[in-house]
């Protein structure tokens, strides 16, 4: 499986980071490069379950990572102005290329402590709240909007449920629906069930070529089917995620093309690749008019999956 692969990888990675703390030999360190290239070979092709291993991956970029490197000028806007602050969604106001613009996203950690600290990018209420308010304040002043897409899912717990989990989510959709400044969605890891969509209205939405999105997630699917999580692999079959079944569906519309092995293997190509995607869609999407933005964003969710 590509699974063993990637792992493998990830074995020959480590080996590297311990020869160049030991100050090896140039020949020692580029030997295990070149062994790990050939390990990474058969991963050109990952299947939807592997696609969804790549997807979770702790070392794959995450929001922080794409701000750091795509945009400058950052401040961070915290708290929704009702209850609290929710550092499972990350935002605020930044500049693309010089341009102001409004960046928001589920936000995951690179470590136990991190993704713990973020509640693993499940957002309770007040975070969609937040993204909302960062959003409206966006269309407010006409800056465009761009979000990053990484969640299993908002979170379901009690608390968040008495502080409205539904509601926030109902609410952020209805609102982007009628913003009338660009939106774009990226789906950069997983993008799961109304978690996903409540900062995923976008007049564009692309996604990362290892990326997953749907409507749950593959053990959720399976248990509520088959009553089996363990069938996860076949629910990964049957649910068409990945990016190119988006594509093809017409519910994606562009491809972000990743590493051999996934983003965490080449960040800076990535980053190349998704600037490059962000200025293009940004420079369409700034032709049209306001009302056009917003026409444009309603008639393209109410035509997906028509066909």
């Amino acid at each position: 499986m590509i699974r063993e692969s990637i792992l493998k990888a990830d074995a020959i990675e480590r080996k590297i980071r311990e020869k160049k703390t030991e100050a090896a030999s140039p020949e020692e360190i580029e030997q295990l490069q070149i062994e790990k290239a050939r390990v990474l070979r058969p991963c050109s092709r990952p299947d939807p379950e592997d696609t969804v291993f790549l997807a979770r991956k702790i070392d794959r970029p995450h929001i922080d990572d794409f701000i750091a490197h795509l945009f400058t000028d950052f401040f961070e806007q915290k708290g929704d102005h009702l209850y609290n602050d929710d550092p499972g969604i990350y935002g605020g106001i930044a500049r693309f290329r010089g341009m102001p613009v409004t960046v928001v996203g589920h936000r995951k950690g690179h470590s136990a402590e991190e993704n713990l600290k973020y509640n693993f990018g499940m957002p309770n209420p007040e975070g969609y709240r937040k993204a909302l308010r960062l959003m409206e304040q966006a269309n407010k002043f006409g800056r465009p909007i761009i979000t990053f897409i990484d969640t299993p899912g908002a979170y379901p717990g009690k608390e968040a449920e008495e502080h409205g989990q539904g509601e926030a989510i109902a609410r952020n959709m209805a609102q982007m629906s009628t913003f009338t400044v660009p939106v774009i969605s990226i789906v950069t890891g997983e993008g799961n069930s109304g978690g996903a969509l409540a900062i995923g209205v976008a007049n564009r939405i692309l996604m990362l070529e290892y990326a997953v999105y749907s409507v749950l997630s593959p053990e959720g699917f399976a248990s509520i089917l088959w009553k089996d999580a363990s069938r996860h692999g076949e629910a990964c079959e049957l649910m068409k995620l990945t990016a190119k079944d988006l594509k093809k569906a017409g519910v994606v519309d562009e491809i972000i093309p990743e590493p051999l092995g996934g983003a965490q293997e080449d960040p800076g190509r990535l980053y190349a690749c998704m600037e490059m995607a962000i200025e293009k869609n940004l420079a369409e999407l700034s032709l049209l008019s306001p009302e056009e933005l917003k026409a444009q964003r309603i008639e393209k969710f109410r035509t997906i999956g028509a066909a």
